[in-house]
């Protein structure tokens, strides 16, 4: 029988990316989405993945989310955190706005979607559990003290939470990706990218969501049983931990 699998934030960009990728895996995957009711549908009909709507930052949903998925699918396996938004802003102009708005779903969102799923991994004796950090969650960036914050702490939250589902038979990891080719970062001006951030990536590209997928993929699989409480930090040489 497929394993079943949950992406947030997943009919778009990197989300999109691992969603087709675990299909073609064999696992039956649902594909969370938050707003964008266009792409959402048109992601559904290119793929044939079933996609749900809610807020990863509206704990009831979360757990409203996961038991339709659960009813539609089976008993959820494989979980992906990898909703995230950006509110992007220099901290003495950074508004309490911007900052609950990104720890309530990078950081608070993560709690909300691994909490109603852990009583049936736990029981189940099995899950993989695979947390979207990113590379500024690791090093820190200029005019993200919100989004670094959380990412960072996906990077905590993930740690201590693989220490007490070892022996259950649940693994926990982080993935922190670089700067990746989707719609949102290729949205940059080219000379920006050309000029500023390419030049700090030793591969001299981009990473691509595939490249992301594929690290979830193993993640996900039997093979990577032994490996817990581990971050995996795909961005082309730019930053090393």
């Amino acid at each position: 029988m497929s394993r079943v699998a949950l992406v947030t934030g997943g009919s778009r960009g990197i989300g999109a990316a691992i969603s087709i990728a675990l299909k073609e895996a064999g696992y039956k995957v649902a594909a969370n989405y938050a707003g964008n009711d266009e792409a959402a549908a048109r992601f559904k009909a290119d793929t044939g993945i079933p996609v749900y709507k809610w807020s990863v930052a509206d704990y009831d949903a979360c757990a409203a989310g996961i038991r339709q998925v659960e009813a539609d699918l089976g008993p959820l396996e494989v979980l992906v955190n990898n909703a995230g938004i950006t509110r992007d802003s220099m901290f003495h102009r950074m508004t309490p706005e911007q900052w609950n708005e990104v720890i309530s779903t990078n950081l608070s969102g993560v709690f909300n979607m691994t909490h109603p799923a852990w009583p049936g991994m736990r029981e189940r004796k099995f899950g993989r559990i695979i947390n979207i950090s990113s590379v500024n969650g690791q090093k820190g960036q200029a005019g993200q003290a919100n989004y670094s914050a959380a990412k960072a702490g996906d990077i905590g939250f993930t740690r201590a939470l693989a220490q007490e589902g070892a022996r259950a038979g649940i693994t926990v990891n982080a993935i922190c990706p670089g700067y990746i080719g989707t719609e949102m970062v290729r949205a940059i001006d080219e000379k920006v990218l050309k000029e500023r951030i390419i030049p700090q990536i030793p591969v001299g590209r981009l990473g691509e969501p595939e490249e992301i997928a594929r690290c979830v993929v193993f993640l996900a699989s039997d093979e990577a049983g032994f490996l817990t409480g581990s971050t995996i930090s795909p961005n082309g040489g730019q930053f090393f931990s």
